[in-house]
C-alpha cells in the first residue's frame, strides 16, 4: 500500500473505481472517511431488508438508502455518488448464489433497484490506530480476516441465516482499550460481540477464514469478534432472490462523511 492511496479522500476512490482504475480492497485507504458495506435488491424485497437491518443492528447498521427505487445516487453519503459503479468491486447473486465479480453494474441496473449502504468497521480502526493499538490486517497489508458464526441473526421476511464477524488480534491491554474505544461507535457496529475462544461461536480454525485473509496471531493476543456487515451476504444466501447485488467482501464504498461525525461523546 503506497502512500498516495492512504490519502486519497473518499471522492478520489469512487472517481478511480468509476474509471476502473481502482479494484483493489479499501482497508487503510482514505483515512477520515466513512466506508460502506453495500446491498442492492429489488424493491419488492426492500421492506423486508431493511427489517432484517433494524432487527439486526450490530452486523447491519444502515446507514443510508436510495431515496426512491431506481435512484443510484446516494446523497446523504456524497453529492456525486453513483452506486452503479463507485464500488471498487462487485458481487452479482442469482438465487442465493454468488453468479460473477465485475466493476460495475451499469448494464444491469434496473429501475426498480433499491441501494442500502451499511456502517463498516474500516472507519473504526482509524480510532484504534490513533490510539496506538495494532490493527494487524492493515500492518500486514491484507483484508481483514471474516467468518461465519453459529449466532443467528433475526429473520425478516426471506432474510436470516447465520452473523458474520471480523477478527483482530491483539494484546489483552489493547482489547479493552479497544472495546471502549468501539464502543462509542454504534453506527460501525460498535463494540465487540465476543473475545477469546473462536470455537464459543463455532469458528473453528482462524488460519481459514471464510472471506478476506489470515493474519497472524500471536501466542499473547486475544482474538476480537466484530458484527460484521458481510452477514447480509449470508442472508441473501437464504433468501434466494432472483437477483441481488453486493460489495465484494473488503472492497467498500468510501463516502464524503468523516469517520470523527459517528463518534458518540464518551
Amino acid at each position: 500500500m503506497v502512500a498516495a492511496e492512504q490519502s486519497m479522500t473518499g471522492n478520489e476512490i469512487r472517481a478511480r473505481s468509476r474509471a476502473a482504475e481502482f479494484t483493489q480492497q479499501t482497508s487503510g485507504l482514505a483515512s477520515g472517511y466513512v466506508q460502506c458495506n453495500i446491498v442492492i435488491l429489488p424493491a419488492r424485497d426492500a421492506a423486508h431488508f431493511e427489517s432484517f437491518c433494524k432487527l439486526n443492528p450490530k452486523p447491519c447498521p444502515l446507514l443510508a438508502v436510495s431515496e426512491r427505487p431506481g435512484d443510484a445516487s446516494l446523497p446523504k453519503l456524497g453529492a456525486d455518488i453513483d452506486i452503479r459503479t463507485d464500488v471498487p468491486q462487485y458481487r452479482i447473486w442469482h438465487d442465493g448464489m454468488l453468479t460473477e465479480q465485475r466493476h460495475d453494474i451499469v448494464d444491469l441496473w434496473q429501475d426498480d433497484w433499491v441501494a442500502f449502504a451499511l456502517g463498516c468497521s474500516f472507519s473504526f480502526e482509524e480510532a484504534l490506530i490513533a490510539a496506538g493499538i495494532e490493527i494487524r490486517n492493515i500492518s500486514e497489508g491484507v483484508n481483514v480476516p471474516m467468518y461465519r458464526t453459529n449466532i443467528d441473526c433475526k429473520s425478516a421476511g426471506p432474510f436470516g441465516g447465520k452473523m458474520v464477524v471480523s477478527m483482530r488480534p491483539m494484546p489483552a491491554a489493547d482489547a479493552i482499550e479497544a472495546i471502549q474505544i468501539c464502543s462509542r461507535y454504534p453506527s460501525v457496529h460498535g463494540a465487540p460481540i465476543h473475545l477469546g475462544d473462536p470455537r464459543t461461536i463455532g469458528i473453528h480454525d482462524l488460519k481459514h477464514p471464510d472471506f478476506g485473509d489470515p493474519v497472524t496471531v500471536q501466542d499473547d493476543d486475544v482474538p476480537l469478534f466484530w458484527a460484521c456487515g458481510v452477514t447480509p451476504q449470508v442472508a441473501l444466501e437464504s433468501a434466494r432472490l432472483p437477483i441481488a447485488v453486493t460489495h465484494e467482501p473488503g472492497h467498500m464504498l468510501v463516502t464524503d462523511l468523516k469517520n470523527s461525525e459517528l463518534a458518540e461523546k464518551p
